[in-house]
């Protein structure tokens, strides 16, 4: 049986519409740094090669070559963490070149260095990219976090923003994240209406 992220990780990729407490565990990840406005090609480039990792150990068997302990699963989404830049946070209004991002796909549990070390040699052969070799295989731990669903524009963020800094403040608790927050993103922006777009949006937290 296939596993499902949306299906056995409910508590992590479908939260409620209002803030909640959760503590995520460690996780493996394709990573990539960036700064600049993500709508620019260079960000959509970015997304392509970490997907095309993704998809490269996702389908590995089809290739004659199973990873121990590999499982049919579902890709996981993209996620990015945002912060700007310290020119950036001396505009009144959210200038998007001054974006800084780190995007991502978790990997599962059984993807080793020498699995990854594998999807980058067959990318490199079949879907070469110039951003390949800026891409970091890390393991990462949100740990204590907020977060909730929000439906919507990414543009209407900061309504969901406040109800997340709400709910810090009357549970004494702070950002503790050297970035401003996560998105992770359960939509698909190039096919689905600005207004039903579904994005986690997770902040880092600690009690004061």
């Amino acid at each position: 049986m296939k596993y499902e992220w949306r299906k056995q990780e409910k508590n992590l990729y479908l939260p409620k519409d209002e803030p909640n407490l959760i503590t995520v565990p460690n996780q493996k990840f394709f990573m990539l740094r960036g700064q600049g406005n993500p709508n620019d090609e260079e960000y959509s480039e970015k997304i392509g090669v970490l997907y095309s990792l993704a998809y490269a150990i996702r389908m590995m068997p089809k290739q004659g070559y199973v990873p121990n302990g590999y499982f049919e699963y579902t890709v996981y989404p993209l996620e990015a963490t945002w912060n700007l830049t310290e020119k950036g946070r001396q505009f009144k209004k959210l200038n998007k070149d001054e974006l800084v991002y780190t995007i991502m796909i978790r990997q599962p549990d059984f993807v080793t260095k020498e699995i990854v070390d594998l999807a980058f040699e067959n990318v490199r052969k079949k879907k070469p990219n110039s951003f390949l070799d800026d891409v970091t295989f890390e393991t990462i731990e949100d740990g204590l976090s907020v977060q909730m669903i929000h439906i919507g524009s990414y543009d209407d963020e900061p309504k969901s923003f406040e109800l997340m800094d709400k709910y810090c403040m009357d549970n004494n608790l702070r950002i503790v994240s050297n970035v401003h927050h996560k998105e992770i993103y359960l939509s698909d922006a190039r096919k689905t209406e600005e207004s039903k777009l579904k994005t986690v949006l997770r902040y880092m937290v600690c009690y004061k």
